[in-house]
């Protein structure tokens, strides 16, 4: 079986030796071994582990609660509706990030066909036309948006 150190585990990866570790030092790692040197070694079936840990974090789940996740798989059968459910709020949250940033990307659409017709006509004043008065949907949906998330 092949095993790998944290920095090849870190290049494979593409996060740093650091993260690794700090994921290890936080106890996301718990089946991580160490040599007779104690340096972490990881095994093939560990990367499925890490990516999943990786992508929960990149998500913006925290610590604590990705560590419940790790305690909760230890638990085995027994917990396999809390991490379905923990699955399902997860879900739920990055599509609500994804509506966001597709409302901002919207904007900086926008406001690229702003500039670039601008930059054509040499002047931003080609906007200010009566028969171009358009009003800004990306921007008003931006501020409903923000709006919403102070309610």
């Amino acid at each position: 079986m092949l095993s790998y150190t944290v920095g090849q585990v870190a290049e494979k990866m593409n996060i740093s030796a650091h993260t690794l570790r700090f994921y290890d030092k936080e106890g996301l790692l718990p089946f991580v071994k160490r040599n007779a040197n104690g340096v972490r070694i990881f095994d093939e079936s560990d990367f499925e582990f890490l990516h999943v840990i990786h992508c929960l974090k990149k998500t913006g789940m925290s610590i604590k609660d990705i560590r419940t996740f790790i305690d909760w798989t230890k638990e085995g059968d027994a917990s396999i509706q809390k991490r379905y459910d923990m699955f399902q709020e997860r879900k739920k949250d990055v599509d609500r990030q994804i509506a966001e940033l597709e409302v901002y990307r919207e904007c900086i659409e926008y406001k690229c066909s702003y500039y670039k017709t601008a930059l054509e006509a040499e002047t931003e004043a080609v906007h200010w036309r009566k028969d171009n008065q358009a009003p800004d949907m990306a921007l008003s949906k931006i501020i409903n948006l923000e709006n919403k998330e102070e309610s």
